[in-house]
């Protein structure tokens, strides 16, 4: 459950449960956030599901929140698990690749 006082604030109790269903071959997104510093966004993968290389014009901030996959920011490659982070500045290319059920938190700087 979330609350919201007045746009001072947003506050979840627990982000985890936020994406629970993992449709079979998808990548399903949920934007919690959406405000004029930054956008918070919760995405779910199915096992095998993949961003595929791509770039942003803004900076942004990846943290693994559950199950395995493969990272990719410019030419390095990481196996992360729960509990990885990135930072990124922009128009760097990345990609991720999920081994298993995933969720990330997509922060996208304004």
């Amino acid at each position: 459950m979330s609350q919201q006082a007045e746009s001072l604030f947003t506050f979840f109790e627990s982000i985890d449960g936020l994406i629970a269903d993992f449709p079979t071959d998808s990548i399903v997104s949920r934007t919690i956030v959406n405000n004029d510093k930054f956008t918070a966004t919760i995405f779910g993968f199915d096992a095998g599901q993949e961003l595929t290389e791509h770039t942003s014009t803004k900076a942004a901030i990846i943290h693994i929140l559950k199950g395995e996959a493969t990272l990719t920011l410019g030419d390095a490659r990481y196996e992360v698990k729960a509990g990885a982070w990135a930072s990124m500045t922009p128009n760097l290319k990345h990609s991720l690749l999920a081994h298993t059920q995933a969720v990330m938190l997509l922060l996208m700087m304004k």
